[in-house]
């Protein structure tokens, strides 16, 4: 159901269903509700192709638990890192995909186990398409950033935040860990946050570095159609209706 409602509401999607909606009603002699139709799937394009709204209502959920560096983070038993992909791991949400510099969430959770944050990561994500879940990838990046294997846990099933949370409980218990630092991007953590702080744990956010941020361009202009800004906001929507969601179903 969440799935359908964000494809809906993705604004391209939307104003392209309330058009044919305002289409039918204007053919059916209703040319003023139609219009009105019409015109309010426009209006929705329009206001999400603006920069200036990725920023404050993107900005809005990445502000909730500033970046830190590594060393102002609480030491743990284990940093636990999400899978997912939020904007491609751009640095910045605005920029082109070829030309920004990346930091992904394995980035971060390398990071602070070399800075000594935590002796384990638990890497959480099932597969989403295909055989390889996102904890093997994950694993594999850190492996390949010289974390030892033996300080590695998979959990391969999660395919939610729900499940994320719920499926790692299990190997935190099995591994009798009780405080861990949660790394996930800054827009996805206060949804993260939420749901693990209903586990018996002490959490601590460690967010990847905000990506909803005004470039170093002095071509850029906030409130002028981007789009990059229209097709990154389908990331913001998707984290609003995850909000609500997970609060009627009592998980935050």
């Amino acid at each position: 159901m969440k799935t359908f409602i964000i494809s809906l509401i993705v604004p391209l999607n939307l104003c392209v269903f309330l058009v044919i909606c305002g289409a039918v009603l204007a053919f059916f002699r209703k040319k003023a509700v139609g219009a009105l139709v019409s015109m309010a799937g426009i209006l929705w394009v329009l206001i999400w192709s603006l920069p200036l709204t990725s920023l404050i209502l993107g900005g809005i959920l990445e502000n909730r638990y500033p970046h830190q560096n590594p060393d102002a983070i609480p030491q743990a038993e284990a940093i636990v890192v999400l899978g997912g992909n939020t904007a491609n791991h751009r640095e910045n949400w605005f920029a082109e995909l070829n030309d920004s510099p990346l930091h992904s969430r394995v980035d971060t959770a390398s990071k602070l186990y070399h800075a000594q944050r935590a002796p384990k990561i638990i890497v959480s994500g099932g597969a989403l398409s295909g055989s390889v879940s996102e904890a093997k990838g994950m694993a594999a990046r850190l492996v390949a950033k010289g974390v030892p294997e033996s300080a590695i846990v998979l959990e391969n099933e999660s395919t939610t935040t729900y499940e994320n949370a719920k499926y790692t409980a299990s190997e935190l218990i099995r591994n009798n860990i009780r405080s861990i630092i949660l790394v996930t991007s800054a827009l996805h953590t206060p949804r993260s946050m939420a749901v693990f702080e209903r586990l018996p744990l002490e959490v601590t956010a460690a967010p990847n570095p905000p990506q909803i941020t005004i470039p170093d361009d002095p071509d850029f202009i906030s409130y002028l159609p981007n789009a990059r800004a229209l097709n990154a906001s389908r990331s913001i929507i998707k984290e609003y209706i995850g909000l609500i969601v997970y609060w009627f179903r009592g998980w935050v």
